[in-house]
Formats: C-alpha cells, sequence, structure tokens
C-alpha cells in the first residue's frame, strides 16, 4: 500500500497521507515521498491548488516514533556523513522543505484537516495558506510530551498565524484543543460538519484553480512579503507586482477569447 496517494481534480492537486491505522504518523519514507510531492505540485504548470489531507481518521499524528521518525537512517559518525547531530540534521531539514513549499508555492494551499493534528502535523497544516477542518479536528502541539522544540516550521507558522502570546500558549502548556476551540482561535479557516468537509474543500479548491492564476501567484507573494518586509519594502513590491499579475491576466484573457473566437474552447 502506497504510503502517500497523488490525485488529480480539474487543477487541484490533492495529496493525501496514507497511514489510516497510525493516524498518519509520519515516517523518513513518507517525509520523503511528501516533500517530493509537493516539489513536484509546486512547479506542474497544470495545477491550480494544493490540498494536503489525511486518509482515514486523522490528518496526521507528527512523526512516528515507534517506526524511528527522521533519525532512521542515521549511521554512526563518518567522515562521509559527518556525526549524528549532521547527519539528523540534513535529514529532518530536507523532509522539512515540504512546509517551505506549501508555504512559498506560487499557488493556493490548502490543509483538509479531517481529524486530530498533532506535531509535525501542525507545522504542515501551518504551512498551509487555507485550513478547513471537520469537526473532529482536534489540534495539539505535542511537542512538549516528547521534550522537543518544534519542527516542520511550528513554531514560525502558528506565531505568525495567531501571535506570539497564543502560539507560547498552545506551545508550552500543550493542552489539546477541540475542533471548535481552534477554530475560535483562529487555527482553522473554516469549520464543516464531516460530511461536508471533502466537497465544501473541493469546491473552494476547484475555485481557485480556475481562477487568475498569475493574480494568485502575486497575491500569494505579496502576504508572504507582509510577514517580514518593512512597510516600505512591501509597497514597492505590491506596486510592482500590481502591474505584473494584471498584464499576466489580461494577456491570458485575451488568450482564452481568441481561442474561444475560433472555435478552440
Amino acid at each position: 500500500m502506497s504510503e502517500l496517494l497523488i490525485e488529480d481534480d480539474a487543477g487541484v492537486r490533492i495529496i493525501t497521507l496514507n497511514r489510516p491505522d497510525r493516524l498518519n504518523a509520519l515516517t523518513g519514507s513518507i517525509m520523503a515521498s511528501l516533500a517530493d510531492a509537493c516539489a513536484d505540485a509546486a512547479r506542474d504548470a497544470s495545477v491550480g491548488c494544493v490540498v494536503v489531507t489525511g486518509a482515514g481518521r486523522g490528518f496526521c499524528a507528527g512523526g512516528d516514533l515507534k517506526e524511528g521518525g527522521a533519525d532512521k537512517a542515521v549511521v554512526p559518525p563518518n567522515a562521509e556523513a559527518g556525526s549524528r547531530t549532521e547527519q539528523s540534521f540534513a535529514r529532518l531539514r530536507g523532509f522539512m522543505e515540504t512546509s517551505r513549499l506549501l508555504h512559498e508555492m506560487p499557488k493556493p494551499t490548502i490543509a483538509m484537516v479531517n481529524g486530530p493534528v498533532a506535531g509535525a502535523g501542525i507545522g504542515i497544516a501551518g504551512a498551509c495558506d487555507l485550513r478547513f477542518a471537520s469537526k473532529s479536528a482536534t489540534f495539539l502541539t505535542a511537542f512538549d510530551r516528547i521534550g522537543a522544540g518544534g519542527d516542520f516550521g511550528s513554531t514560525w507558522f502558528w506565531t505568525k498565524i495567531l501571535g506570539t502570546g497564543v502560539a507560547r500558549e498552545l506551545f508550552f502548556l500543550g493542552e489539546k484543543l477541540s475542533a471548535e476551540e481552534a477554530f475560535a482561535k483562529g487555527i482553522y479557516t473554516r469549520l464543516f460538519e464531516e460530511a461536508d468537509l471533502r466537497p465544501e474543500t473541493m469546491q473552494a479548491a476547484r475555485r481557485l484553480a480556475d481562477g487568475p492564476r498569475m493574480g494568485y501567484r502575486y497575491m500569494k507573494a505579496n502576504l508572504n512579503n507582509a510577514e517580514d518586509w518593512a512597510f516600505e519594502a512591501a509597497l514597492d513590491a505590491e506596486a510592482l507586482n500590481m502591474g505584473l499579475s494584471t498584464g499576466a491576466t489580461a494577456l491570458i484573457w485575451r488568450e482564452k477569447k481568441k481561442r474561444e473566437e475560433q472555435g478552440g474552447g
């Protein structure tokens, strides 16, 4: 059974973590496949929106400690691979490209949170532009339970999304939130009944995939710039990106109209 499922639907790339018996906990093999899948989605011009979700009753329970997580392939120190710490860093940082790609790829990304999410899973969810959740979608940082500092961009994303005060509350106290509590804090963008989660998410994803892709590209760039840039630099980027996006969109619409007039659809 494949640990990762890839599906295309009307310009939407759906990436599904497929270890339902382990609440889609992450092993080295699935983390490597997930990073590759996100890279493929980022560069595939046919993809206009990316949805990440989990199979079964959970989104992602974080790293699978029983399977060794990111450190399973770490070998004794040697001249080629370096120390165990160096090896562990290199492997985990490579896996964490998933979060960078979901956050930075020039197309909208949605976490379809169908159940519990914890540990590294909250980093993956936080990396996405939108988080649509079912009412069974609990939220737990969980890093305090294993004496860990956090990974997959989790501390960065949730500080940016929620503010440092709420992020510190979530990480230090480590309390599990219900879907309603997480929604009230702004963790989840929208909350749905379980039966409605996938159709509502796909409706939004198809709308995004069918929308002005160049507009979304530069819109996302502006929003990402706003996280760190000084105001004047952000204004400069907005002014430039406004011309780039509207110019590209106008060209696409002219080409589309021309094809329609020629009977090309």
